[in-house]
C-alpha cells in the first residue's frame, strides 16, 4: 500500500522519495487531497468554451410552395426554336448567326443569343384512347413511340396524358422511356374524345419540365367531342407557353381532325402529319430528329412594352453561297406579358 502511494505520486507529481518515510495516514490523506484538486478544477483547455458555429445565411428567394414548376425569371429576352430544311426536306445544320434574321412586327431585331447544340427537351405525349382507337392502332402507335424515344435525346423528360371523355396523367416528367411505355401498355380504348382537355393538361405539364426546349406530341384519330375547354382557350394557352406542337393523325383516310392539328402545329413552329400506309414509325423518328436539329435564337425586343398584346414574329434564313433556297419554321409570335411583380 505504501509502495502504491509512492509510485503514483512519483509518476504524476514528481515527489521526492523521502515521502515513503511519512506516516501511512499522511500519505493516504495527501493522495485524496491531490485527487480532489485535479477533479474539481479542470484544465485550461477544458475551461475554454468554443464559440457556437454560425452558418452562412442563405440568400432569400421567394418560392411558392404550391408551384412545383420551373423557376420563373423576369426577363425581356425572347427565345425561338427554329427548324431549317432544304427543298428535299432534309435538316440543314452548321449555319451560324449571320445567316438568320428575326423580325418583330416587321422590325428587324438584333440577335443576342444563338446556339445549335443538341439540347434535351421536355416532351408531352398526348395519347388518344377513345373508342375509335382500336387495338391495332394503339399497338402501332406504341411501337412508334418506342422508336421515338430511342431516337430522342437521352436526357429528355416525358409526361404522358391519355384522353377519351376523361383526361388522365399516366406519367409525370420521367426520364425513363420504359415508364412511358409501361404506362401506355395498360391503356384501353373506349369513350369519346376530349382532345382539347388533353392538350391543355399536356401544355401545363410540359411547362413544368426541366428543359428550356418544350414540345407536345399529339396522337389522335378524330375530332374533339367531349372537352370542357374550347379550341380558342386551348390555342391562347398554347401561344402563351412557347411549346412546339407535333400532331399525328392516325388512319388519315377517316381522320377529320387534321386541320385542327395542322393549325396548332404551324402556329408553334411544329408540324402535323398524316399517318398514311402505316408509316408511323418513320414519322415519329423524324419528329425526334427534328427536335435534336433545331437552332435556338434569342433577342431583346426594341422598345419593349409589356402591354400583353400579340407580337408577330418572322424568321428568315439566307443560305450560304452555293446552297439552294432553304425553308424555316418557328412560332408565329408571342404575347408581351407584363413583367413579374416584385415579391
Amino acid at each position: 500500500m505504501i509502495y502504491f502511494c509512492h509510485m503514483e505520486l512519483r509518476g504524476k507529481f514528481e515527489l521526492v522519495s523521502s515521502l515513503r518515510h511519512f506516516p501511512l495516514a499522511v500519505c493516504f490523506l495527501t493522495t485524496i487531497a491531490i485527487f480532489l484538486v485535479f477533479t474539481a478544477h479542470p484544465t485550461r483547455a477544458q475551461e475554454k468554451i468554443l464559440p457556437t458555429p454560425t452558418p452562412t445565411p442563405t440568400p432569400s428567394i421567394f418560392v411558392d410552395p404550391n408551384d412545383d414548376g420551373p423557376l420563373k425569371i423576369q426577363t425581356d429576352l425572347v427565345t425561338l426554336s427554329v427548324t431549317v430544311h432544304d427543298k428535299w426536306n432534309r435538316f440543314v445544320t452548321n449555319l451560324s448567326k449571320k445567316h438568320f434574321s428575326v423580325f418583330e412586327d416587321n422590325v428587324e431585331q438584333e440577335i443576342v443569343f444563338f446556339s445549335d447544340i443538341d439540347s434535351p427537351a421536355s416532351v408531352g405525349i398526348v395519347y388518344d384512347v377513345s373508342g375509335s382507337m382500336g387495338s391495332g392502332q394503339m399497338q402501332m402507335s406504341w411501337r412508334a413511340l418506342q422508336r421515338f424515344m430511342a431516337t430522342s435525346h437521352p436526357s429528355d423528360d416525358y409526361s404522358v396524358i391519355a384522353f377519351n371523355d376523361k383526361v388522365r396523367l399516366l406519367a409525370d416528367r420521367t426520364r425513363d422511356p420504359q415508364v412511358v411505355l409501361n404506362s401506355l401498355s395498360m391503356a384501353k380504348a373506349g369513350g369519346n374524345t376530349a382532345l382539347y382537355d388533353g392538350v391543355y393538361l399536356g401544355i401545363d405539364r410540359v411547362m413544368r419540365g426541366a428543359h428550356k426546349k418544350k414540345a407536345l406530341l399529339i396522337m389522335s384519330d378524330g375530332m374533339d367531342n367531349s372537352s370542357r375547354y374550347n379550341f380558342n382557350e386551348m390555342k391562347r394557352l398554347l401561344k402563351e407557353s412557347d411549346v412546339i406542337i407535333y400532331g399525328v393523325g392516325i388512319y388519315a383516310n377517316e381522320f377529320e381532325g387534321h386541320p385542327t392539328l395542322k393549325q396548332l402545329a404551324e402556329a408553334t413552329g411544329g408540324k402535323a402529319y398524316l399517318a398514311k400506309d402505316g408509316h408511323l414509325d418513320e414519322i415519329f423518328e423524324r419528329i425526334a430528329l427534328e427536335l435534336r436539329h433545331q437552332y435556338s435564337i434569342g433577342y431583346v425586343p426594341q422598345n419593349f412594352q409589356p402591354d400583353g398584346k400579340w407580337r408577330r414574329l418572322k424568321v428568315k434564313v439566307a443560305p450560304p453561297r452555293g446552297m439552294p433556297r432553304l425553308s424555316v419554321r418557328s412560332r408565329e409570335g408571342y404575347y408581351a406579358t407584363p413583367n413579374l411583380p416584385d415579391k
